[in-house]
Order: C-alpha cells, then sequence, then structure tokens
C-alpha cells in the first residue's frame, strides 16, 4: 500500500509536469504574442501616446515572462550604480553609457521612447527560461522573513499562536506576507492557511492584473458587508475579509489604515455574496452527477435483470434517444420545457447564485446529459456478471432472481462504479461549457475556450494545470474509494506488496 501511494504521486506530479510544460510551450512558441493585445480596449486609448503604448505593451510582457523589461526610471537606477554619472537625459553621452552596460550585461538591448526618447531595457526569454521561471514561482512559501520593507527596519519576526480579537484563535505572523497564517472560520473547509500560496500568473488581457487564482477561487457578485471590532476598537461595518489581511508597504501606507488596524497589514480582499467560478461549477456538478448516479443505477438494474423483455426496450430506446439528441439541442429543449412549465430562470443571472431556482435547469441538464453512457456500462457489466459462477451457485441455493440481483450482481457491480464517481464528479466542474455558456452561468468550465478565444495564456496555462491536477486527483481517489468500499480490493504496485 506504501509502494502504491508513493509511485501513484510520483506518476501524478510527473503526468502533470509534462502535460502543463507541453501546453505552456506550444503556446508561448506558436501563438504570435502580439494577439494578446488583440481584445485590450486599452491599446486604442493609448495609440495617441506612443510612450505609453510601448511601455504598457512591454510591461505587458514582461509579466508573462516574454521579455524582461525595465522602464526608464529603473533602468536608470540599475545603471547609475556601476556608472553614477549617467541621468535620464536622452543625450549621446548617455545613450553611450546605456549601450555600455548592455553590452556587460548579455541579452539587453536599449530602447528609446518615440516621443520623449527616454530610454529603457528589454531582454527575450528563451522558451527553456520562462518554463523555469513558471515553475520556480508557482509555490511561495510565507515566512517571518518574507517581507523585506527598508521604512521599517524595526519591523518583528514571528509565528506564534494567538487568540486575536478579529478572528479568534489563530496562527500569527509578523514579517509574513499574510497576518494570519492558520485560521477557522464557518466557511468550507472551516480550517484555512496561507502558508503556502500557488502563483499561476496576472490574468491578462481579462480580468487585468488580477492573479489567476484569484479569478478562479474568488467569490463573485455583490459586496458582503459584517460588522468588524477593529484592533483600534471602532466596529463598523466592511466588505474587508479581515482574514486576507496582507502585509502593506510603509510607502503606500495611509494613515487611516493603520490606525484601524495598528500595523501594516492593511491590505483585504473583498467579501463577495455568491459562490466563486470554481464554486458555482462544484455545486452544479456535483449535483449533476447525483442525479445521473440516481436515475442511471436503478434504471440499469432493472434493464439489466429483465434483459430482452420490454423494460430493458423500453430503457434501450430511451437511451438511444438520449445519444442520439445533440446536446445543444438536448439542453435548449429541456430548458424550454423547465421554463414554460414550471417557470424556472433560462438565465442563470436572472435571479442569481443567491436563489436555489437558479441552480435546477442546469444541474438536471447535466445529470441527464451523463444517464445514457452510465446506463450503457452499468447495464454491460451487471449482464457480464450474470454469467460468473457466484450467481449460478446463487441460483442452485435457491435464491431468487431479484435477491441475486440485489445481494450479489450489484454488490459487485457498486465497486467499479464507485470507482467512477469522483472522475464524474471532477470531470462535471471542468467539463461543463456548453451548460454553463447557454445559461450564462459563472462557472469554471468555459472559462478555458473563453480564455483562448480571448488570448489569455496565463489564464489558459492555470486552467490546464489545475485541470490536469483534478483529473489525476480522481483517479487517485477512485482507487481510494474502491478499497472503502470492498475492503478485499488491495493497492499493491506489484504483486506480494504489502
Amino acid at each position: 500500500m506504501k509502494k502504491y501511494f508513493f509511485f501513484r504521486i510520483i506518476r501524478s506530479i510527473v503526468s502533470i509536469f509534462l502535460v502543463t510544460t507541453l501546453t505552456y510551450a506550444l503556446i508561448y512558441s506558436l501563438v504570435p504574442r502580439r494577439t494578446i493585445f488583440q481584445d485590450d480596449p486599452n491599446i486604442t486609448k493609448l495609440k495617441s501616446d506612443p510612450d505609453k503604448l510601448e511601455d504598457y505593451q512591454n510591461t505587458a510582457f514582461s509579466k508573462m515572462d516574454y521579455i524582461d523589461y525595465h522602464n526608464s526610471k529603473s533602468l536608470l537606477e540599475i545603471v547609475k550604480k556601476e556608472y553614477p554619472k549617467v541621468t535620464a537625459e536622452p543625450t549621446e553621452a548617455n545613450k553611450e553609457i546605456y549601450e555600455k552596460w548592455a553590452k556587460e550585461n548579455p541579452g539587453w538591448k536599449i530602447g528609446q521612447f518615440e516621443i520623449s526618447k527616454g530610454f529603457y531595457a528589454t531582454k527575450e526569454l528563451n522558451l527553456a527560461q520562462r518554463v523555469g521561471r513558471f515553475y520556480s514561482n508557482l509555490i511561495h512559501i510565507d515566512h517571518p522573513w518574507k517581507i523585506k520593507d527598508p521604512d521599517n527596519p524595526d519591523l518583528k519576526r514571528s509565528i506564534k499562536i494567538e487568540n486575536d480579537p478579529e478572528v479568534g484563535w489563530s496562527l500569527v505572523g509578523s514579517g509574513t506576507q499574510h497576518k494570519y497564517l492558520i485560521y477557522f472560520n464557518s466557511s468550507f473547509p472551516f480550517i484555512h492557511q496561507n502558508i503556502v500560496t500557488f502563483n499561476l500568473g496576472v490574468s491578462y488581457p481579462t480580468y487585468a492584473q488580477v492573479p489567476v487564482l484569484d479569478v478562479i477561487s474568488q467569490r463573485q457578485g455583490k459586496t458582503k458587508s459584517t460588522e468588524v471590532t477593529f484592533e483600534d476598537g471602532t466596529t463598523k461595518k466592511t466588505s474587508a475579509n479581515i482574514y486576507s489581511r496582507e502585509y502593506t508597504m510603509t510607502a503606500n501606507l495611509s494613515a487611516s489604515a493603520k490606525k484601524q488596524y495598528e500595523d501594516n497589514y492593511t491590505t483585504t480582499e473583498t467579501i463577495h455574496q455568491d459562490p466563486s467560478m470554481v464554486g458555482t461549477s462544484f455545486i452544479m456538478g456535483s449535483l449533476g452527477v447525483l442525479i445521473a448516479y440516481l436515475v442511471a443505477i436503478p434504471m440499469s438494474v432493472l434493464m439489466a435483470r429483465f434483459k430482452g423483455k420490454l423494460v430493458d426496450k423500453v430503457g434501450i430506446a430511451i437511451v438511444t434517444v438520449l445519444i442520439s439528441v445533440p446536446s445543444l439541442a438536448f439542453i435548449y429543449f429541456f430548458r424550454f420545457i423547465g421554463n414554460g412549465l414550471f417557470k424556472l430562470p433560462t438565465m442563470f443571472p436572472t435571479l442569481g447564485a443567491g436563489n436555489v431556482k437558479s441552480y435546477i435547469l442546469p444541474t438536471i441538464i447535466l445529470g441527464f446529459l451523463s444517464v445514457p453512457g452510465l446506463v450503457i456500462w452499468i447495464r454491460r457489466y451487471m449482464i457480464d456478471q450474470q454469467s460468473a459462477d457466484y450467481v449460478k451457485f446463487a441460483k442452485a441455493k435457491g435464491l431468487s432472481a431479484g435477491e441475486i440481483s440485489r445481494r450479489h450482481i450489484f454488490k459487485n457491480a457498486i465497486i467499479p462504479i464507485a470507482n467512477g464517481i469522483p472522475g464524474s464528479i471532477i470531470g462535471a466542474i471542468s467539463g461543463a461549457t456548453i451548460t454553463e455558456t447557454i445559461f450564462a452561468a459563472p462557472g469554471m468550465g468555459k472559462m478555458l475556450p473563453e480564455a483562448i478565444k480571448d488570448h489569455n495564456n496565463p489564464i489558459v496555462i492555470g486552467l490546464v494545470l489545475i485541470f490536469t491536477t483534478i483529473a489525476v486527483l480522481s483517479v487517485f481517489l477512485g482507487d481510494i474509494t474502491m478499497t472503502l468500499v470492498d475492503p478485499r480490493i488491495k493497492l499493491n504496485t506489484s504483486k506480494g506488496d504489502d
């Protein structure tokens, strides 16, 4: 068992790495970089100011690791360390100094803005460097020496357990990026941590300047205010998420914020009332899978038990129709029926995420779309089991067909069924593209095609990494589920392993 877990984890990590790296290589080598600006409205606005346009584009390329970039200010600060006499003035003497610096630092090229003639520097990054930076920045571990604030030399550096007046018992850091490293609240999964965080890059051009992980995981909708007592003793309603407090550099710290929080941990996220994109997809996906199995299992059992009879023929006819009808037509048909007969909303935003009715049609449709495949698979498996020796022995003992089907055949059939449940849930979360698009549901399923259409490369890479991870995880959870259903199953890497 231990060997199984070890090798499964190693294979999973290798699989995730290979898929993500291949996708990264394809996007950043085959897709022209200029396409990322096609749907950016800022480009049109900046065309009248070539200097700002050049700086904007170079900054965007830099954030996506196409290039390293120094604007006029940062370039001057760097070059001045080696050549104290250099200035920002666009003179020939200064140009010679900048170009000399570029020659001494291979890869850097000096450019000048069209209008101001100010200097800037760019350095092309090859594909290996881009991939390396992506993985090196993927995992961030918070620690007391994370913050380097020259304006706060007396910053205390510690990690300790405190009964914080704002959040209760928590692991509180000082000198860390986050104030609350481990904390508890009423939101699932109830125990939260900020010690290990993931960086999937910054979204662009859609959701501009927002970290990719925040786009996917942060709640949506209208802001939600709660009553909070701050460290200065004041109590007021605020939409600030105090659990997310992060360090603000002293140079950017406002006096009111420092008075309210009594330290530099003043940067917070905003609380929203609706679930995140992944949360919305999880709700619809998991409920859809539940509906699919609740319909498919009884239907399959009956069809297998009465093979060739009326029940089986009707079931086959229904499954054939469901398979034959295109998914798009199926969705629109059920949407029309649901709205016409039961007055359910045809668009998710009509009533919003706070209303249960918004979820009914999408989840039912997701569930019924999965029913035909499940019915065919479970029915076929149970029919195959009917010719097994243990079934013949049960018949010889005088057990009825119903008892054999219920107590023996289905008991064995539940093992592969249980194995497929985690994968079905995760597949429903990531694969509800058409359904979420038609209902305008703010979920995760439609994000990948939209990101590809919008040339949002960071979102594409982030989603591929997430989808690959959860796909691998589903296989792992499926194996675990099998052992829980039937303890006789041993997850061994080879014959004779413990």
